[in-house]
Formats: structure tokens, sequence, C-alpha cells
């Protein structure tokens, strides 16, 4: 009963409060580039990703079926789109968005308005079928933004925000454009177009097995170029020459990996035709294993200048299967950490219908999330912010293991999250008095909340 209590009041907390999250993020942000062990560095990578936030019920606002790949089934949940850095040292999440799915009166009248012919046989989809009518009108809106380019401005998908993120990144950081990695489905022509003319940013994305590379002898999937390129290899190395695929080293997170990799400069269809000129297609083709047993991983870039290490140890940041956790997977599994004292409290761990209420919740996680990281570092180094450490531990009444090196296990992080109320509701007191607001005005939701407990 009392746990009930106290998630209703922390709902109506979540969905009174005046917390303007631009603010309290860049306090985050600013909090995080005052401590060496958290500064960006010029090695460092940002990475694209998103994750599932599941729930039960469709009272939910904006709540949506969508497919889980991990599972392979369709789950009812909210979509977080985050922009995680990390370097060797430390990571975190840099800006994050919820997606939304797309208001299809809004869609339809912006498609109209645009001159766009809707097929006549489709309308009876709207009351038949409204699954089918979303996928017609989503698929008429991809197809004719080559030609009407303001369509975009319909609808915020994945790709989209995904843009909004790297834009506002941009444009906070002029001087600091770091590459960003993404897995291949991010890797579409239209995403990667956005970031190399309109952008000019670096990438490393991986392909999908279809897609296309151009050779003299024709276009033909990236799986069956990787396929040839590992039996010319093979016969070369049986025939005692030299094969396409070398032994390359690179350096993460304090290990040396060894990788096979082939890297050329190529076209490939839907990627290029705009800028085959000046820019063209850095591929790097990968394997761990000397024999080329595993599966490859084929990777673009659209800087032609850098060679398969540095392109390898980029996407290495995003991801590599077998090769245990990526940073920001760690970031949405400790994130969602249900179980021990933290329950109720991770990305996924909300009962708040309002959407408004469930970013908020989201934001505060993700403060939690960037202080422990802070923490951490404070545990590695006498320059990181002992003070923070030293709060933490009182409040929690724990003490780092030194065997783990500052990093922590999960049972650890789960432990660790119980001092999410205090240090959320610091960051949202600091960030709304910098605004300009009265104490009175900050703290009058959370009396309120208290009084009706």
């Amino acid at each position: 009963m009392e746990d009930s209590r106290n998630q209703s009041s922390l709902n109506r907390l979540l969905t009174a409060s005046p917390i303007e999250l631009q603010a309290l993020n860049q306090a985050r942000l600013d909090l995080l580039a005052e401590l060496p062990g958290t500064q960006m560095k010029s090695q460092g990578v940002l990475s694209l990703d998103d994750t599932l936030l599941i729930h039960y019920g469709k009272h939910f606002e904006h709540i949506s079926v969508l497919w889980d790949h991990v599972d392979e089934r369709y789950v009812l949940a909210h979509n977080l789109v985050t922009l995680h850095y990390s370097d060797d040292d430390t990571d975190y999440p840099v800006l994050f968005q919820l997606w939304k799915p797309a208001d299809l009166t809004r869609l339809e009248q912006g498609l109209r308005a645009a001159k766009i012919p809707l097929k006549a046989d489709k309308q009876a989809l709207k009351q038949d079928d409204p699954p089918k009518w979303r996928a017609y009108l989503l698929g008429v809106w991809r197809r004719r933004q080559k030609q009407h380019p303001e369509l975009a401005e319909l609808y915020d998908s994945k790709l989209r925000i995904g843009e909004h993120l790297l834009q506002q990144w941009g444009e906070a950081h002029p001087n600091r454009k770091l590459p960003v990695a993404f897995d291949n489905w991010y890797t579409q022509p239209g995403f990667c177009h956005y970031l190399n003319d309109v952008l000019q940013w670096p990438y490393v994305g991986a392909l999908a097995a279809n897609d296309q590379v151009v050779l003299k002898r024709g276009t033909e999937p990236v799986e069956q170029f990787a396929t040839e390129l590992k039996r010319e290899h093979l016969q070369a190395v049986e025939c005692g020459r030299k094969g396409v695929f070398h032994p390359i080293r690179i350096h993460y997170r304090g290990r040396a990996e060894c990788y096979y990799s082939y890297c050329q400069t190529h076209r490939l269809k839907d990627y290029g035709r705009l800028r085959l000129v000046k820019v063209a297609r850095c591929g790097a083709i990968n394997h761990r294993q000397a024999d080329l047993s595993d599966d490859p991983i084929c990777l673009i870039t659209n800087r032609l200048q850098w060679q398969a290490p540095g392109i390898t140890r980029i996407y290495r940041h995003r991801k590599w299967p077998a090769a245990g956790p990526w940073p920001v997977e760690v970031f949405h599994e400790e994130g969602k950490a249900e179980s021990g004292p933290s329950r109720g409290q991770g990305l996924d761990q909300y009962q708040l219908r309002d959407f408004g209420a469930v970013e908020r919740h989201v934001a505060l996680v993700v403060v939690v999330y960037s202080l422990l990281r802070a923490a951490q570092q404070s545990g590695r180094s006498r320059g990181h912010d002992p003070t923070l450490q030293s709060k933490l531990q009182r409040q929690l009444k724990l003490k780092l293991d030194a065997s783990q090196s500052g990093r922590g296990s999960a049972g650890f992080w789960q432990r660790v999250t119980q001092a999410q109320s205090l240090w959320s509701l610091a960051v949202f007191v600091s960030a709304g008095l910098n605004q300009g607001q009265s104490l009175h005005t900050l703290m009058a939701p959370l009396l309120r909340a208290v009084c009706a407990i």
C-alpha cells in the first residue's frame, strides 16, 4: 500500500511539475563537462540508437504497437531515440527524444495540400482497416519527399528525430563534430545524404545484406560481394599470396582487439548518385577470425581518407555482435533495471498516462545515470569530483568495490539508483532557479504531493 501511494505521489509530481526539460538537460551536460572524467575527448564517438519502453495497456498517451526485434513479436511501447556519447573511459546520453506515432489526419491534409493524389480505392481503409491506411499514407509520404521536401515536416520519424538531435548538437557545438555511428536500420540513403550534404557530419554506418554495391561487372548485394571477397582471399592465401583482407589492431576501452579487414572506395546504389564525384563511400568489411569463418560486418563512411582501423574503432563504440554489451545498450539495459531497490524508477518503469510526464520521467532517469557515471569516475581518479561520490556513498551507505575498477555490476547500479529522487530533485531545483523561477513555485507541486501521502 505504501509503495502504491508513493508511486501515485511521484506520478502527480511528474505530471504537475514545471520542469523545463531543455534547461535540465543542459544543466546535466554542463556538470559533466566540468568533470575531467566525463569531459568529451577528441577520440569520442556519438552513437544513434533507439529502444522500446514496453507497457501493458492502451491508455498511455502516444503508446503504439511496435515490433520488438529482440523477442520477435509486436508489443505496446513508447520508443526512445538516444544520441549517446562514448569514449574509452566513460559514456552517457547526450540528447534524447521520445518518438510519437504519425498524426494521420495531419499527414493526409499535408499530402493533399501538396497536390499529391491519393488513390480513391484506398479511402475505405480509413474505416475498414486503419493499420493499412496508416501504412499506405506513410508509404506515399516516404516516396514523395524527394519531389516535395516540405513533406518531411508532417511527421517526425525516428530518422527525422535522429537528424534533429544531430542538428541540435551541432548548433550547440559547432567545433565538435564527433563521428556518429549507427546500425543498418539508420543506414538509409536519405539519412546518410542529410548527414553528409546538409550537416556535413562524419559518420560510420552498417550496411544491410541487401544493400547494393556498384562494380564494373554490375550491381550486386553487399552480402554476395563479401562472399566473393572471402573466396578470393582464401584462394590467395592457399597459394601463398597476400589476400584482400589484412590484419588490423584497434584499442577499445584499454584492450587491444584484432580484426581482418578489407577497405576500398566503392559506389553504392542509392547512396552516391548525387555526389558520385565529390563523395564516394569507403567500405570496411571486418572479420574477427583469421580464417574469416565469422559473419562479416559491412560498414560505410563518408570520410574517404579514413582507414580500416579508424572506421572499425568508431563502430566498435556503437555495436559489435558477440563482443559484449556496447555503451548505448548498457544505458538502455541498466536504465530499465526493474528488480531490487530501483523498482519503479527505470526508463520503462512508469505509470504515467500523460506523455509530457513520461518525458520528464525519462529525463530524470538520464540525470541519475549521468551522475552515477560521474561518481564512477571519481573512484578512478583523484581529479574527478570526490564530493559527488562521497555524497552518494553517504546516501546509500555503500562503498565502491575497488575490484570493479569503478565500473560496477548490474546489482551495483540497481542499488545506486536509490539516489535518484534526491539528485533529480536537486538538479530540477537548480535548473528552475537559474531560469528565474521562485523556490515557492518550484516546490508547490512537491508540497501538494507530500501532503496527499
